[in-house]
C-alpha cells in the first residue's frame, strides 16, 4: 500500500513515532544511552529548529511531540536524529544490522486543547501503561516527565566522532573531554497551554502524571501484575529476536471532535488536489511549479549543461 503524502501545516503540533526493526530492544535503557539520546535529540533540535514539547524513548520505539514549520523541516530533523541515534545506540548495543523498521510516522494534532493534552498524556504514560514502572517519573531511560515537572532543561552528551577520529590518529591517549560536547534541550509548553505561567504549567503536568499513576494502579490490580521498576529494567537483558507488534492503520489526524477532524480532512483533500496538479505540471516539464504549503515537494529533474 502506498504511503500518504506528507502534509504538515506550518506551526502545527505533530506526534512522531518510530520503531526499531522487528521490535528488537535496541533502545534498552542505560545511563550511557540516556545521556547520548538526549544529546542527539538536543543537537537535532538546535541544528534543525523544532519545538520539542515531550519525548519518551522506550526499548523498541520512540515518541515525540513537536511543533514544526514544514514537512521538510520535520524530515531534516528526523533524518539527523534517527541516523545519529541509530549509530550511537548500535555501538552501545553491539548491533551491526538495520536499526529502524521503517520511516518515522508523523500525525498532525489539531489546535484543540483536549486533543493536544490527550496526546501529551499518552506520551507521558509510555512505560507506565505497559506495567513496566508505576509512574512516568520512574522510567530509567530518556523521558521528559521529570524535566517537565521540575521545569528544567535536560543535558545530554554529543560524541563528536569526526574530532575523536582525528585526535586518535595523532595520539594513543586522548582525553574524552576533547570530543565530548554537552548539548542542552529546552522543552517548550504545549501550544494550547503556552499562556500558562511556568508554575501553572508544571502543576498541570503533575496532575496528568497523577492521573496516569491512578489509572496504572487500577489496571495493574485488575491484571494481577506488579511493575518491574526502574532498577529491574536496567538489570534485565534486552530482548533480541522477532517481536510480533500489533499493526493498525495510523489516523491522518488526532482530533477531539468530529468537526475538527472533518475540517482537517477537507484541508487535506484540497492539499492533495493542489499537490497532484503541481506534480502533473512538473512531469510535463514545467520548472516554475509551486507546490502547496505544508508539502514535501519532489526534487526537480536533473538537467545537464
Amino acid at each position: 500500500m502506498s504511503r500518504r503524502l506528507r502534509f504538515v501545516p506550518s506551526g502545527y503540533l505533530v506526534e512522531v513515532t518510530c520503531r526499531t526493526v522487528q521490535g528488537n530492544h535496541l533502545l534498552h535503557p542505560s545511563p550511557a544511552l540516556t545521556e547520548t539520546t538526549i544529546g542527539v535529540l538536543a543537537r537535532a533540535a538546535r541544528l534543525y529548529p523544532v519545538a520539542v514539547h515531550g519525548f519518551a524513548f522506550l526499548a523498541n520505539h520512540l515518541h515525540l511531540l513537536l511543533t514544526v514549520e514544514s514537512a521538510q523541516r520535520l524530515a531534516s530533523f528526523m533524518n539527523y536524529l534517527n541516523s545519529n541515534l541509530a549509530r550511537e545506540a548500535s555501538l552501545l548495543a553491539g548491533w551491526c544490522d538495520r536499526f529502524w523498521a521503517r520511516r518515522y510516522q508523523a500525525i498532525v494534532v489539531t489546535a484543540e486543547t483536549s486533543a493536544q493534552v490527550a496526546r501529551l498524556r499518552y506520551l507521558l504514560a509510555n512505560g507506565t501503561k505497559e506495567g513496566l514502572v508505576s509512574s512516568p517519573l520512574d522510567w530509567p531511560g530518556a523521558h521528559c516527565a521529570r524535566a517537565l515537572v521540575e521545569g528544567r532543561p535536560l543535558r545530554g552528551i554529543w560524541r563528536n566522532r569526526t574530532r575523536e577520529y582525528r585526535l586518535r590518529r595523532r595520539a594513543a591517549a586522548v582525553d574524552p573531554s576533547e570530543f565530548l560536547e554537552e548539548e542542552i534541550l529546552h522543552l517548550e509548553p504545549l501550544p494550547c497551554w503556552c499562556d500558562c505561567s511556568p508554575a501553572e504549567y508544571r502543576a498541570r503536568i503533575r496532575r496528568l502524571i497523577r492521573e496516569i499513576e491512578r489509572t496504572a494502579r487500577t489496571e495493574n490490580a485488575a491484571l494481577g501484575r506488579s511493575p518491574l521498576g526502574g532498577s529491574a529494567l536496567l538489570a534485565r537483558a534486552p530482548f533480541r529476536g522477532i517481536h510480533r507488534l500489533e499493526k493498525r492503520p495510523a489516523p491522518l489526524v488526532h482530533a477531539a471532535t468530529r468537526a475538527a477532524r472533518h475540517a482537517f480532512l477537507r484541508a487535506y483533500s484540497l492539499f492533495l488536489e493542489a499537490f497532484r496538479t503541481a506534480a502533473i505540471r512538473l512531469r510535463a516539464g514545467a520548472l516554475d511549479v509551486v507546490f502547496p504549503d505544508g508539502s514535501f515537494p519532489p526534487p526537480l529533474p536533473f538537467r545537464a549543461g
